[in-house]
């Protein structure tokens, strides 16, 4: 896709979606994008988020408030580098900070600029879309996930009953946790794997996955 093809505030709105989840691992939400691309009117974002879609530069759930995703084009377009490459024989996956497996945190910390390094051969083929996290907290022990481990993650916004995910929770606070997902009618349950913590019930629309747990990496 030539430069061209998009009109600067489109590019100014990708780039900043970018930006955003660069530093937040989640998208922005429609009111965020206009503050910070000096755009008043929500319908006018909206206009060019259609537009960005239009081109395969984006993704979008419409049904979720920050239900936006970056695609393989656009990536490339931007040159982003916060994703998982191989590099003499070994593959290093973007390492994002920290996530709380116990009660929810308001956000991951970090902004990708570190990698987490290990042998190419542990994905195969298959090695996009990968980020690490450090686990502080101890609500998924029974998992055989403790504190100080790293999760190897597939950014992903959907999960099947049973997979430990990255949840982001949008019910007045920003905050994301680490547990088994299950659907429960019209909520989700966030299951921990520890007795002593109580299961998270949340209304399925205020819930976003943020990744699938593909791997643990024990701390030594």
């Amino acid at each position: 896709m030539a430069k061209k093809d998009m009109s600067e505030r489109q590019k100014s709105i990708l780039q900043y979606i970018a930006d955003y989840i660069a530093d937040n691992t989640r998208p922005p939400t429609i009111r965020e994008i206009g503050r910070n691309v000096k755009i008043s009117s929500t319908s006018v974002v909206n206009y060019n988020l259609t537009r960005l879609v239009e081109k395969g530069m984006i993704e979008r759930e419409s049904e979720v408030s920050r239900g936006l995703r970056l695609t393989d084009k656009s990536r490339k377009f931007l040159g982003f580098s916060s994703t998982s490459k191989v590099v003499n024989g070994s593959l290093h996956i973007p390492f994002l900070g920290a996530i709380v497996a116990g009660e929810p945190i308001e956000s991951f910390e970090g902004n990708g600029e570190d990698m987490v390094e290990i042998g190419a051969m542990m994905f195969g083929d298959n090695t996009k879309d990968l980020y690490a996290l450090r686990v502080k907290g101890d609500s998924m022990i029974d998992a055989m996930v403790n504190e100080g481990d790293m999760v190897i993650l597939r950014h992903q916004s959907t999960a099947k009953d049973g997979d430990m995910v990255a949840a982001w929770i949008s019910d007045g606070d920003d905050l994301t946790t680490l547990k088994y997902f299950y659907r429960d009618k019209d909520k989700v349950r966030l299951e921990p794997a520890n007795p002593n913590y109580d299961a998270i019930y949340v209304d399925a629309r205020k819930v976003q996955i943020q990744g699938k747990v593909e791997m643990v990496i024990r701390h030594p």
